[in-house]
């Protein structure tokens, strides 16, 4: 799908129509992040020749924390350039198609975590993961880190039932793909906003309805908007995951008018982000929470508030979604029309 499409998006919804703010510092982040990943055998060769590679991963986190300590983001950096690793492990064979496949897989990775290291002779996800986690975790408390691993496993749960979906040929209903898609979109990465700002939410706030709304809402806005981006590559390789063709196949439209629907969704889901944020301060109140917690949310909120235009952005910016010999000035004169 033409790139116009995807960035047609800041002019229908109005909360994404400021452009996002890169952290003062990110210069730094390029080549910290990239000797990090090659160092751990998550990229190999030259960057440039793999999607992983011309992800840019730091330029994305830049975004999303613009006033955040750089060695928080450069940790930001380096979970998302894992998970991404994670995800092309998932997306082809032997796993994309094998459920218990990726029930394997995960089963080492949650066990190394476990163990507090990885295996002798581990693939690079095991080792990397368990270093990263060991980075994280030590200042967090037991409710955080027993989260951060419940989304884990809702991510190989979620992984695993499309690899499942792959094999019998089923293309989800959008009433399946929904929470299909925020399973396996990585949900254990909205957990690492807290520790990036050194905070900590409360859990009878993350209970509640409206939390609920807000958080689910903005992931679905990342979600389907990277749906949007990475359409073209998926489905050259047949992979039905994603909203545009999950939607033309449920309305029988064609691709571009699927297209049209995505972002008709984006706008509403953003609507309802923001009208999920309106009602936290009441929240707060009937909660009772102390100046801190109050604090932490605030910051938490402005974060998720904050990510779907610098995800955009960085969409427009990042290689991780061009084809082979895709001309990169597409990409650039994009970017362009965002400075």
């Amino acid at each position: 799908m033409d790139i116009s499409l995807l960035l047609s998006t800041t002019d229908r919804a109005a909360p994404l129509a400021a452009p996002s703010v890169m952290h003062p510092e990110s210069w730094q982040l390029c080549a910290q992040v990239e000797s990090w990943a090659r160092g751990r055998g998550l990229v190999l060769g030259d960057p440039d020749t793999s999607p992983l590679g011309r992800a840019r991963c730091e330029r994305l986190a830049a975004r999303i924390f613009p006033d955040a300590d750089l060695g928080a983001v450069d940790l930001f950096a380096r979970w998302l350039t894992w998970t991404l690793a994670l995800d092309d492990t998932l997306d082809h064979p032997p796993l994309a198609d094998s459920g218990s496949a990726v029930h394997g897989l995960y089963d080492d990775l949650l066990r190394a975590m476990r163990r507090g290291h990885a295996r002798p002779g581990a693939r690079p996800l095991e080792a990397a993961l368990v270093e990263l986690w060991h980075a994280t975790s030590g200042e967090m408390s037991r409710d955080w880190r027993r989260r951060f691993m419940l989304h884990l496993e809702a991510h190989r749960d979620g992984c695993a039932e499309e690899a499942v979906n792959r094999r019998i040929g089923h293309t989800p209903t959008p009433a399946e793909y929904a929470p299909l898609r925020r399973r396996a979109c990585g949900p254990f990465l909205w957990d690492l906003i807290e520790p990036v700002l050194g905070v900590e939410l409360s859990p009878r706030l993350l209970r509640t309805p409206d939390w609920k709304t807000l958080a689910d809402s903005v992931a679905d806005v990342v979600a389907w908007a990277n749906d949007l981006a990475s359409h073209d590559l998926e489905s050259e390789r047949g992979d039905l995951h994603n909203l545009p063709a999950v939607l033309a196949a449920a309305h029988g439209v064609d691709i571009a008018q699927a297209g049209d629907l995505v972002v008709e969704h984006v706008g509403d889901r953003i609507e309802a982000a923001w009208k999920a944020a309106r009602k936290l301060p009441d929240m707060l109140d009937r909660l009772q929470l102390t100046v801190a917690q109050r604090a932490a949310a605030a910051q938490v909120v402005k974060v998720l508030l904050d990510t779907p235009r610098a995800h955009l952005d960085w969409l427009a910016e990042s290689g991780r979604y061009e084809s082979e010999g895709t001309p990169s000035s597409i990409r650039l004169d994009a970017l362009a029309s965002l400075r």
